[in-house]
């Protein structure tokens, strides 16, 4: 598998966050059809698999890791 390309395309970045399940998606343009790899601790790349361009990430849990981020400090 040949390397990831990642935010090459760095303008018309999208994101939605679903607040019930507690997930935010970024996608690089337009939602589309792609390949997720599980990275570990609830982040999900997604990635063409013909040209292995990113093109979206889902984090699993952002606003529970963002509050333990705050108390940390």
């Amino acid at each position: 598998m040949e390397a990831i390309k990642i935010l090459e395309k760095k303008e018309n970045l999208n994101w939605d966050y679903d607040e019930e399940a507690d997930v935010l998606y970024i996608s690089v343009g337009e939602p589309a059809k792609a390949l997720g790899m599980d990275i570990g601790e609830g982040v999900i790349m997604r990635y063409v698999e013909n040209t292995s361009e990113l093109v979206g990430v889902t984090i699993i849990g952002i606003k529970e890791r963002f509050l333990k981020g705050l108390h940390a400090n």
